[in-house]
C-alpha cells in the first residue's frame, strides 16, 4: 500500500517565517497559471470545474462578496481538504454575508456535506468544528436554533455532536443532555460532544452524566464510549482510576478502559487499586495467546502494567516482571504528537542487556522516524542523517547515517501509521538519546532511553535524565493569540534587544532565518518582516503562535507519489510540462528533479512547516521580547496600527 507523506524543512517555518528562498539552488519559483472558471453555468458544471482544480489553483479563482455567483467558490474553499484556516474563515464569513445567514449556519451546512468516512474528511470536519466552537458565546447564542436543529435532526453523528457541543458552549448543557437522553444514538453523539467542548470547566460539569453512563448504561457501545470520553474530563483523576480499573477484567470494555487509565497521571493512581491491577494484567498477559500479543490493545495493557510496577514492593515487581518476560518483551509506545513536532514521551527506562521493543505511532500530519543513539551522539547522528537524505544509509533507511553511534532505528513512519523496532538494550548503563533525524527536526523531536541495571529499583525512585541537547525548558502553556493580543502594547514596552536575540536563537529560529547579518539561510530573511506586515504586531504574533493559520500556496509543502511507489516531499521550486523540481532536503547539494511522466499523484499539504506549540515553552514576557527584537531589527520601523 502506498502512503503520501509530508516532510517539514525546519522547526521554525511558516508562510511568513520559513520558506525556501525564491532562488534556492539556482532554480526559480514556478509560475502557476490562473484557471478560467465559468461561474455562469449550471451548479453541476460549476462544481465540476472547481472540483478539478487543486487547492493552489482553486485559490486563484476570483471571488467577491457582492455577487451570489461566487458562492460555489467559497463553498469549495470552505470544505476543501487541506485548506489553511485563513481561507476557511474568509469563506465562511463570505457565505454568511452572501446568504444573509450566520457563520454557524454555514459551518454546520458544510459539515453536513463532508465525507466522514475517510481520514482527510475527518480532519476537515474537526477543523470546521473547532472553528465554529471558537466563536464568541454571544455569537453562538444567536444561532441556538440552528445548533438545536443540528443536534436533533442531522443524520450524521459528528454533526449532531457539534450541535450538542455548541449548546453546551453557550451555557445550555441541560438542553443538550435532554436531547442526549432520547436514545442511544443521541447519547453517543453527546459523548462525542464532550471532547469538542473547548472550555475545561464546562467539561468538568459533564462528568456526572458520563459516570452515570459508565455505571448504568444498558448498551455496551454507550458504556465503551463513556469510558473513553471520561478521559477528556480533567477533574477527579483518582476517582476515575478507581471507577475504571474493574473493567480491565472484562474483554468487552478492556481496550477502552486501559486507554483511559493510561491517561490518568501516575501520581493520581490510588495505590491499592494499582497493586490489584498489576496482578490482573500479569495474569492477562500469561493467558493471552501468542498471536494476540502484538496487537495494539495488548501493547497498551502491558504499558499500563509496566507503569504500575512501581506501586508494588521491589521483590514482587521483579517476580511480576520475570513472569512477563516469559511471554513478551518490554514494550514502550511512543507517539508523534500532531502538529507539535515532538514525541509524547520525553524519556523511559530499560534494563541493561534486556530486549526492548519501541512502537512508534505517528499521529502527526508528516512522517517521522526514531533513531536510538549512543550517549552524546544525538546531534552528530541527526546532522549526518540529513546528509544521507532519502537515499538511505543504515540498513537502507532514509535519513539514518552509517555510524557506530546508531544503535537502532525505525522506518520513516507515515501519518496514522506505526512501526516497531526490537533490539537488546546496551549492557552499559547510561542515557541514550532517541531522535527524529529528518533535517532540522532534532531541535525539538528527541528523548532519552535510560539504561539501568535494576529497572524495578529505578522505577521506585526514578531520576529524570539530562536534556540531550542541553535545554532546561519546561512547558509553560499552550498559547493562543487571544490570550496575548490585548497585552501587546504594554507587553512590548521596555524590552531588550539582547534578550530577544537570545530567545530567537534559543528557539532554533536563528538556525533557519537571518536577521540583520546573522542567522541561517534555509528560511527567508526576517529583517523586514514588520514592513511586510505593515507594522501589524498582532499579525506577526499570529504567525508565530498559529503558524498554519496562513500558508500561502507558493510556500506550501507538496507530496509526490511516483508510479514506482516512491514518495518525495518538499517545496516545489519549479514546474514545467516536463519536470517538477522539489527542494526535498534543505541540506542537499541539489534539489530533486522528477519527470512529469513519473508522477502518479501530487498533493499539497495544508500545514505550515513550523510546528504548532513552538513557543509553548516560553513565557509571555519572552514571547514579547522576541517580537520586539524582530520589530526593532526592521530598519523601516513601520509604526504599528
Amino acid at each position: 500500500m502506498r502512503f503520501l507523506v509530508v516532510f517539514t524543512l525546519s522547526v521554525c517555518s511558516s508562510s511568513l517565517f520559513c520558506v525556501a528562498d525564491d532562488h534556492s539552488h539556482g532554480t526559480t519559483v514556478r509560475t502557476v497559471q490562473a484557471p478560467t472558471v465559468f461561474l455562469d453555468k449550471s451548479p453541476r458544471i460549476v462544481a465540476y470545474q472547481l472540483n478539478r482544480l487543486d487547492s493552489e489553483r482553486l485559490l486563484m479563482v476570483p471571488r467577491q462578496t457582492d455577487d451570489v455567483k461566487y458562492i460555489p467558490v467559497y463553498e469549495a474553499i470552505l470544505s476543501r481538504d487541506g485548506m489553511s484556516p485563513q481561507f476557511r474563515e474568509e469563506s465562511v464569513a463570505a457565505l454568511a454575508k452572501l446568504r444573509k445567514t450566520s457563520i454557524a449556519d454555514e459551518t454546520l451546512a458544510a459539515l453536513g456535506k463532508i465525507d466522514l468516512e475517510n481520514r482527510q474528511g475527518k480532519r476537515t470536519a474537526k477543523v470546521l468544528a473547532e472553528m465554529l466552537l471558537d466563536q464568541p458565546v454571544a455569537t453562538l447564542k444567536q444561532s441556538q436554533a440552528k445548533l438545536e436543529e443540528a443536534a436533533t435532526d442531522s443524520q450524521k453523528r459528528f454533526v449532531r455532536a457539534v450541535g450538542l457541543a455548541g449548546l453546551i458552549q453557550i451555557g445550555d448543557a441541560s438542553a443538550a443532555w435532554s436531547i442526549a437522553s432520547a436514545d442511544d444514538a443521541s447519547t453517543l453523539a453527546w459523548l462525542d460532544a464532550v471532547g469538542l467542548v473547548p472550555d475545561s470547566q464546562q467539561r468538568r460539569e459533564l462528568r456526572g452524566h458520563i459516570v452515570e453512563q459508565i455505571q448504568d448504561a444498558n448498551s455496551e457501545t454507550v458504556r465503551n464510549a463513556a469510558i473513553t470520553e471520561i478521559a477528556n474530563i480533567p477533574s477527579q483523576p483518582s476517582e476515575t482510576f478507581d471507577l475504571l480499573a474493574p473493567f480491565v477484567s472484562d474483554p468487552t470494555y478492556r481496550s477502552a478502559a486501559v486507554r483511559t487509565l493510561l491517561r490518568v497521571p501516575v501520581k493520581q493512581r490510588p495505590l491499592q487499586t494499582s497493586q490489584a491491577l498489576v496482578a490482573t494484567l500479569v495474569d492477562l498477559a500469561e493467558s493471552t495467546e501468542a498471536a494476540q500479543r502484538t496487537t495494539a490493545q495488548f501493547v497498551d495493557a502491558m504499558q499500563l502494567a509496566d507503569q504500575m510496577m512501581a506501586s508494588v514492593p521491589v521483590e514482587q515487581a521483579k517476580s511480576y516482571r520475570n513472569r512477563l518476560r516469559e511471554v513478551t518483551v518490554r514494550v514502550v509506545r511512543i507517539r508523534a504528537v500532531e502538529e507539535e513536532m515532538r514525541y509524547d514521551i520525553p524519556y523511559f527506562a530499560v534494563e541493561a542487556g534486556r530486549p526492548v521493543q519501541i512502537v512508534l505511532e505517528n499521529h502527526d500530519l508528516m512522517p517521522h522516524n526514531l533513531v536510538v543513539t549512543a550517549p552524546g551522539a544525538l546531534k552528530e547522528v541527526a546532522q549526518a542523517g540529513a546528509v544521507v537524505g532519502s537515499a538511505g544509509g543504515w540498513n537502507g533507511l532514509p535519513f539514518v547515517p552509517e555510524l557506530d553511534s546508531v544503535l537502532s532505528a525505525s522506518q520513516m513512519v507515515q501519518p496514522d501509521q506505526t512501526d516497531r523496532i526490537t533490539f537488546n538494550a546496551p549492557t552499559e548503563p547510561g542515557e541514550y538519546p532517541y531522535v527524529c533525524t529528518f533535517p532540522q527536526h532534532w531541535y525539538r523531536m528527541y528523548g532519552v532511553m535510560v539504561v539501568v541495571k535494576d529497572l524495578d529499583a529505578w522505577m521506585k525512585d526514578p531520576v529524570e535524565p539530562a536534556n540531550p541537547i542541553g535545554s532546561n525548558r519546561a512547558f509553560v502553556q499552550a498559547w493562543k493569540l487571544s490570550e496575548l493580543q490585548n497585552e501587546i502594547e504594554n507587553g512590548m514596552k521596555g524590552r531588550s534587544a539582547e534578550i530577544g536575540a537570545r530567545i530567537f536563537a534559543e528557539a532554533s529560529c536563528q538556525g533557519c532565518h537571518k536577521v540583520g547579518s546573522e542567522g541561517g539561510v534555509i528560511g527567508p530573511d526576517l529583517t523586514e518582516v514588520f514592513t511586510r506586515y505593515k507594522g501589524d504586531r498582532a499579525a506577526v504574533l499570529r504567525e508565530i503562535i498559529d503558524p498554519s493559520h496562513k500558508v500561502e500556496a507558493k510556500y506550501a509543502m507538496h507530496q509526490i507519489l511516483t508510479v514506482e511507489g516512491r514518495v518525495v516531499t518538499g517545496i516545489i521550486l519549479n514546474e514545467d510540462k516536463d519536470n517538477v523540481t522539489v527542494l526535498e532536503n534543505p541540506e542537499a547539494k541539489e534539489p530533486t528533479v522528477i519527470s512529469q511522466d513519473d508522477i502518479e499523484e501530487m498533493v499539497q499539504s495544508p500545514n505550515s512547516m513550523m510546528p504548532k506549540g513552538l513557543m509553548d515553552q516560553y513565557t509571555q514576557d519572552e514571547i514579547f521580547e522576541m517580537l520586539s527584537f524582530l520589530e526593532n531589527a526592521d530598519p523601516n520601523k513601520t509604526p504599528a496600527p
